[in-house]
């Protein structure tokens, strides 16, 4: 058997934006001092005249960007989660948000996986942040082939758009000759009645391990990739629920204001459905490493497997 293969998405993201960049020729990207950390640099290289080093001074740069997609240019701006979504929150809302313009957000090291930076540098935040601001596309891909697919998706997409990339390398399981992402529609991986798994990002692949390991335990388990969280799927997630009667969340970031959050505003209005969730309990993070991190955290297979099972067996 062929060995996984495993790639962070910022990588994915560094090198789409390079390969991109040949075929976008009003595709300019703007890093706040990461370009080697956000692997922007690969971009950098190959087109130094549209790339923009904004220094250590976030909030400037978003406001670069604006200014950028003001005159029909489509500017990636790329830094750190916390960095993108937390200190330059109200320029992304007044400068960005507000007028609806075409920038697009990188942003890697997102979430518990960031690992020995710790507790300041694990943005488990940023996805309810984002989710409040009027119009902004949320993406967060599960692997290499997703997160390239996602970066042209933005490209393609007239609007705000925040894509949510990880430092930690995970594996590549989808299929980049029949691999297709459409903005706000999510991807049903397994099929099944007793529970519905709806997942994102790193937390996807878990979610496809715990599924294989409920099946041999007798529990059958629909899984879901949610890769973009707004606008999120309804009807999908309405589908499953229906399907199976009980919802379990997992992502790799606060359960409160994320995916989990979001799948709750559907259903609550749609069919109430007793819904779980797994992700990061209103706690900061610390330091360690990152596979580490994630068991610390109850961020693995091991504990979807234990949480599903147990919510089946109560039903």
């Amino acid at each position: 058997m062929a060995d996984v293969i495993k790639k962070a998405t910022r990588e994915s993201y560094g090198e789409a934006l390079a390969a991109l960049g040949d075929v976008y020729d009003n595709l300019y990207v703007l890093d706040a001092d990461l370009a080697a950390a956000t692997k922007t640099g690969i971009f950098k290289k190959k087109f130094p005249d549209r790339f923009f080093d904004c220094g250590i001074a976030e909030a400037n740069m978003m406001g670069v960007a604006a200014g950028l997609a003001a005159t029909g240019k489509i500017p990636f701006a790329s830094t750190f989660a916390m960095f993108a979504a937390g200190r330059a929150f109200e320029i992304v809302r007044n400068s960005i948000g507000y007028p609806h313009l075409n920038v697009k957000i990188g942003a890697t090291h997102a979430g518990i996986s960031v690992g020995e930076d710790g507790a300041t540098h694990q943005c488990n935040e940023d996805i309810a942040l984002m989710r409040t601001i009027p119009g902004m596309t949320i993406i967060n891909p599960a692997d290499d082939v997703e997160a390239k697919a996602a970066v042209e998706a933005a490209i393609k997409y007239n609007g705000p758009v925040y894509m949510r990339f990880g430092r930690l390398a995970v594996p590549v399981f989808n299929d980049p000759a029949t691999y297709k992402l459409e903005l706000g529609k999510g991807i049903k991986l397994r099929d099944g009645k007793d529970i519905a798994i709806v997942a994102t990002g790193l937390m996807v692949n878990e979610a496809l391990t715990a599924a294989d390991e409920l099946a041999a335990m007798g529990v059958s388990a629909t899984v879901i990739n949610i890769h973009t969280i707004k606008p999120i799927d309804r009807e999908l997630i309405v589908e499953a629920a229906k399907a199976t009667g009980l919802v379990l969340t997992v992502e790799e970031h606060s359960i409160i204001g994320g995916l989990g959050s979001a799948v709750c505003d559907v259903l609550s209005e749609e069919l109430p459905t007793k819904v779980i969730k797994i992700g990061v309990n209103d706690v900061f993070g610390h330091s360690g490493p990152a596979v580490q991190l994630l068991k610390d955290f109850g961020l693995s297979a091991e504990n979807i497997v234990k949480t599903a099972k147990a919510a089946v067996d109560a039903k």
